[in-house]
């Protein structure tokens, strides 16, 4: 009996709103509209509200009537008015599971496609799965269930829907940038690759489907052609800004670090830059100035990202470390200068390492991660060969490299040995050197020596 009256309810709705209709589209009829009609007189908008005012007499006597709910549902479906076309095909639905007056092919993929107009991408595969067991080939269910699907990143489920789609029909619209994109949503990004270039040859000018192609190509190992998009994407107001993004990240792990400051500046450049975009690529920007010790530039840019998340990664202690390297040019050279200048900087530790001593120096040796000095110390109380070795490296220093270091103070028969890090040595690396004639220098003793020298 509830049930009864519910649909009674419903049926007083249904033909309320018909009766609105009627009277909107009697308005709106016009005199002379040239839109196609034969001799302007509004015949089209006039069929329309014949069409509807029948169909609500006979809603009036039967809410459920399907001589009244597909005339109406049609004209609503036509006119894309989802909101109210909906209602009335979910009413066909269930009607049509007794009715053989339904085209129940016909009113469940028009049910699916206008609850996915809707967003309700549930309601839609329930209506589109009835269709589907009507007609497994047809290819709008597919397409559009493959598209619920999609949008409830059930991209497994998608995927063979899309193919299927593309089975029945190869020019079927955006099937081939659906079936990419879900691809790729999956981490298939070689299978999504094949996809992509057919979705580009199909529609040149969709910037999405560009850049995600550019994306899958850099995750399967192509780096060098994804770069050519993203920069190629640079100037676009939607993907310009994250495309410059990762061709400057490209860019600066190849090296070409100004390559990388230049698209890093022109991502900055796009107005109503995401937060996270902005933050990242003045971050990355900064990276690349302070590796090539432009460090008045890299600060600026580290304080900007600060301002904005004072966590923002390891922000901090690149700003207390850099900012150090800016009030002390022989730690930045240390640390970053060239080859050339840093073992002429070792010379002068040397030199500079006993206040009263003289230094003679021996040998020179310069390896990846070092650099060994041999000298004859002259001090007025004792005079020694000695071996000091030169760690660049701002990390900890462990055990073995002592235990190294040492067998080499064997083999230039020294009686000393120092070794000076810009890091820190390791317990075990500290615990190894006591008693032996070795001494550990980190990275405040260094910077108390560097501070000394001219």
């Amino acid at each position: 009996m509830g049930s009864v009256f519910t649909y009674l309810i419903a049926g007083v709705v249904v033909i309320a709103i018909v009766a609105v209709l009627v009277v909107m589209m009697g308005k709106k009829a016009p005199s002379g509209s040239g839109d196609g009609s034969s001799s302007g007189t509004g015949k089209h908008t006039k069929s329309q509200s014949q069409i509807m005012k029948e169909a609500s007499r006979k809603l009036s006597k039967n809410p459920d009537d399907p001589a009244g709910l597909i005339p109406l549902g049609d004209i609503y479906y036509k006119n894309q008015l989802w909101d109210k076309a909906y209602p009335v095909y979910q009413n066909l639905s269930r009607l049509a599971i007794v009715s053989d007056k339904i085209d129940k092919l016909q009113v469940n993929v028009r049910a699916g496609e206008i609850a996915l107009k809707l967003k309700a991408n549930e309601e839609a595969i329930k209506y589109l799965t009835l269709a589907y067991a009507q007609d497994s080939q047809d290819i709008n269910v597919n397409k559009n269930l493959g598209i619920a699907y999609y949008n409830l990143n059930q991209f497994e489920k998608a995927v063979p829907c899309f193919k299927k789609t593309l089975m029945i029909d190869p020019l079927t619209e955006n099937a081939f940038s659906y079936l990419a994109m879900a691809l790729y949503k999956q981490h298939h990004y070689r299978e999504s690759i094949t996809y992509f270039k057919k979705a580009i040859t199909e529609d040149p000018s969709n910037k999405e489907t560009m850049f995600y192609y550019a994306q899958a190509m850099a995750e399967d190992g192509h780096g060098d052609k994804a770069v050519q998009i993203f920069s190629h994407l640079r100037p676009d107001t939607e993907y310009g800004p994250v495309s410059c993004l990762h061709a400057g990240i490209y860019h600066s792990n190849q090296g070409n670090k100004d390559l990388a400051i230049q698209d890093f500046l022109i991502g900055l450049k796009h107005q109503n830059l995401a937060a996270e975009t902005k933050i990242e690529i003045e971050y990355r920007l900064a990276l690349c100035y302070l590796d090539q010790n432009k460090l008045q530039d890299g600060l600026a840019m580290l304080k900007q990202v600060r301002a904005q998340n004072p966590n923002y990664k390891d922000v901090d202690a690149l700003l207390a470390r850099y900012q150090e390297l800016g009030q002390n040019h022989n730690l930045q050279v240390y640390l970053s200068g060239p080859a050339s200048e840093f073992v002429v900087l070792c010379r002068k530790i040397v030199g500079a390492y006993y206040d009263r001593g003289i230094a003679k120096i021996v040998d020179i040796k310069v390896a990846a991660s070092y650099v060994d000095i041999v000298a004859d110390i002259d001090t007025p109380k004792w005079e020694d060969t000695e071996l000091f070795r030169f760690f660049r490296t701002t990390g900890t220093t462990g055990e073995l490299f002592v235990r190294e270091f040492l067998d080499m103070l064997r083999d230039k028969k020294a009686g000393r040995g120092t070794c000076f890090t810009a890091g820190s040595f390791s317990d075990d690396a500290k615990k190894y050197a006591e008693g032996r004639p070795l001494d550990l220098i980190e990275r405040a003793g260094l910077t108390k020596i560097l501070k000394k020298i001219n």
